[in-house]
C-alpha cells in the first residue's frame, strides 16, 4: 500500500458452484499482494453464496488480503447484528475487513425476504442511522442506548474492537450527503469512474456535507469498481463512445490508473470482469503481478 493509501482489489463471483474457483482466486490474490476482494450481497438469490459466511471462510484461509461485501444489503442485515458480525471478523483477522454499505436497491426482492418495504427517503434515513449505530457499538466504552427512527437499542455493550472502515455505494443526493456526514469512503455506482458525469456531480455533494459537520472531505476516500479487459496489445481507444473505460494493455492500464490517483485523487480500484462474471485467473494474475506493482511504483516515485 502506498503513502496515499491507495488500495487494489478484485470483485469475485460468488455463485454456489463457483466455490472452489473462488477460493483459488482469493488465495492467488493474497499471494500476489492485492489489498482486498469483494463479494456481492444478494440474499434473495438462492444460487449465491451468503456474503458474510463466505467472507469469514475466505479470510480464514488467507494471511494479508482484506474482504468486504460490495455492498452490504443492509435491510436484510439489521445494524446491531451487522456490528457484531464485522467486529468479530475484524477481531479474528487482525482488521482485514471493510464494511461496504448500501441503503438497499432491489426493494421488491428485499421485501420478498419478509423485510418491510421502505420509501427511498426512509431507506436513506435507516442507512445513516445504521452507520452511526454500528460505530457506536464498536470500540468499547459504556453501554449504548440509541433512539433512532429505524433503530432502537437499550444498554447494549459495544464490542471492544473498532469498527472497520465504512465505504458506501451511495447514488442519490440524500444518500451521498449521508456518506459525507458519517462514512469513510464512497464507491460510485454503476461502475462510474473519475471522468464520469456521475462522479463530477456526486462527489461535491459528499464534500459539502462533510464540511458542514466539521469533517475534512479529503478523509472520505473514493474507491472505484472498474470493469475492463487486459489485452496483450495496446488498444487504439481505451474508452468507448460514451467515455467509459474498456481496458487496454498493461501499459495503458498503468498510465490510466496512475493518472487517476495523481490527478483525480482516486483511493482505490476493484477490478471486475466484463459482464461481472467470474474473474479470469490469468487476467487476475496480470492485474496483481504486473499492473498493480507498476502503478504503486509510479505513485511512490511521484510522491518522492
Amino acid at each position: 500500500m502506498t503513502g496515499r493509501q491507495v488500495v487494489f482489489g478484485f470483485g469475485a463471483h460468488s455463485g454456489i458452484d463457483d466455490g472452489p474457483e473462488l477460493v483459488r482466486r482469493v488465495q492467488q490474490a493474497d499471494a500476489d499482494g492485492l489489498d482486498l476482494f469483494s463479494l456481492s450481497d444478494h440474499p434473495y438469490l438462492g444460487g449465491r453464496l451468503d456474503a458474510y459466511a463466505t467472507l469469514g471462510f475466505l479470510l480464514g484461509g488467507t494471511r494479508r488480503i482484506s474482504g468486504f461485501a460490495n455492498v452490504t444489503n443492509l435491510p436484510t442485515r439489521p445494524a446491531p447484528m451487522l456490528a457484531r458480525t464485522v467486529t468479530t471478523l475484524s477481531a479474528l483477522t487482525g482488521g482485514r475487513v471493510v464494511l461496504g454499505m448500501g441503503a438497499g436497491g432491489l426493494w421488491d426482492r428485499i421485501a420478498d425476504m419478509g423485510v418491510p418495504k421502505l420509501s427511498p427517503g426512509e431507506a436513506v434515513e435507516a442507512f445513516e442511522e445504521a452507520i452511526v449505530l454500528i460505530k457506536e457499538l464498536s470500540g468499547g466504552g459504556a453501554p449504548v442506548t440509541y433512539r433512532g427512527r429505524h433503530y432502537q437499542v437499550n444498554r447494549i455493550e459495544p464490542s471492544p474492537v473498532a469498527a472497520p472502515p465504512v465505504w458506501t455505494g451511495s447514488n442519490g443526493r440524500k444518500s451521498l450527503a449521508a456518506t459525507g456526514r458519517v462514512a469513510d469512503g464512497w464507491i460510485p455506482g454503476h461502475a462510474a469512474d473519475w471522468l464520469s458525469e456521475r462522479h463530477r456531480t456526486s462527489r461535491p455533494v459528499i464534500d459539502e456535507a462533510a464540511a458542514a459537520v466539521g469533517r475534512d472531505p479529503r478523509e472520505i476516500r473514493t474507491i472505484y469498481n472498474l470493469p475492463g479487459r487486459i489485452t496483450e496489445q495496446p488498444l487504439s481507444a481505451t474508452r468507448d463512445e460514451d467515455g467509459r473505460w474498456i481496458g487496454g494493455s498493461v501499459d495503458q492500464w498503468v498510465e490510466e490508473l496512475t493518472g487517476a490517483v495523481l490527478e483525480h485523487d482516486a483511493s482505490g480500484f476493484v477490478l471486475f470482469a466484463e459482464g461481472h462474471g467470474a474473474q479470469d485467473i490469468d487476467a487476475l494474475a496480470r492485474w496483481g503481478r504486473e499492473i498493480v506493482p507498476a502503478v504503486r511504483e509510479a505513485i511512490a516515485k511521484e510522491d518522492g
